[in-house]
């Protein structure tokens, strides 16, 4: 949702039921189709993605040719925010012996995350890609599928819940632990994954529009009491902002985080067995 589109909404905000009053924004501002209907509309959600993806496709590789001796600024930007998630995430999580080989994928999931992120205080975009959940399911579901298959193909099928259960421990407790464990990895994982992100890019963004809405009903259709209420509440809607920033930040580097650690688990299982 642009400002304009924003702001628009703010302006015929329905009263509450009795005819007057503020009317909280609803879960409605996240379902913005752009063409068709229903579950094959094409969203404005959607079309950020696409436009997120082709900015750093295009970015990355401008700035990947023109690489120097002495880097440019937008070079020196992109060597912080790559050795960042290769010595800050893949390295601290994996391991220096096997971590290279993941730095791509994690890198990908890092910028990814953070610029579909950013499209929630971006004033063209105004709404997060990630706070719709289909986002967060698609990339969890990539981080599902790489962790099982490293897990399967180092260990093989069987080993690979075998080491699900630590050695040692009591016959009769085995079957708990490994239906535990089971559920843990297959169910608990994933569903974590996918829900921490777009929860918090969800609620950010309801209350960012919350204070906003609440800030132009009370210059426009309050009286003076609550015109003069407006100014701290916009200042409110303000700081929301720098700090849903901060929290579109972490949230991408909590799921690459989590990414990272799951892909170590499969392999220090692995390796622990030899």
């Amino acid at each position: 949702m642009s400002l304009t589109a924003l702001a628009a909404s703010i302006t015929s905000l329905p009263a509450a039921e009795g005819g007057e009053g503020f009317q909280p924004p609803t879960t409605d501002i996240f379902w913005l189709p752009l063409f068709g209907k229903g579950d094959w509309a094409i969203t404005e959600q959607m079309v950020w993605g696409a436009i997120v993806t082709a900015f750093l496709v295009i970015m990355l590789l401008a700035l990947s040719k023109r690489a120097a001796v002495i880097p440019s600024k937008g070079q020196w930007m992109l060597e912080g925010l790559y050795n960042f998630v290769r010595n800050g995430v893949a390295r601290d999580m994996i391991g220096t012996r096997e971590f290279l080989k993941f730095v791509p994928l994690l890198f990908t999931f890092f910028t990814l995350i953070l610029f579909n992120n950013l499209m929630g205080i971006f004033p063209l975009a105004m709404n997060p890609v990630t706070g719709k959940i289909g986002f967060p399911i698609a990339f969890t579901l990539v981080v599902y599928a790489v962790y099982h298959w490293i897990g399967i193909k180092r260990m093989g099928l069987g080993g690979y819940f075998k080491h699900m259960v630590p050695e040692g421990l009591p016959g009769w407790i085995v079957p708990f632990v490994g239906l535990l464990e089971f559920i843990t990895y297959f169910i608990t994982r994933p569903l974590t994954l996918a829900l921490r992100l777009f929860g918090n890019m969800f609620a950010g963004h309801m209350v960012i529009t919350l204070f906003v809405s609440a800030a132009a009903y009370q210059l426009l259709d309050g009286g003076a009491a609550l015109k003069a209420l407006s100014i701290p509440t916009g200042l409110m809607a303000a700081i929301m902002v720098l700090f849903e920033a901060l929290v579109q930040f972490l949230q991408a580097y909590v799921f690459t985080l989590l990414a990272a650690s799951y892909i170590a688990g499969a392999l220090a299982d692995h390796g622990d067995e030899h």
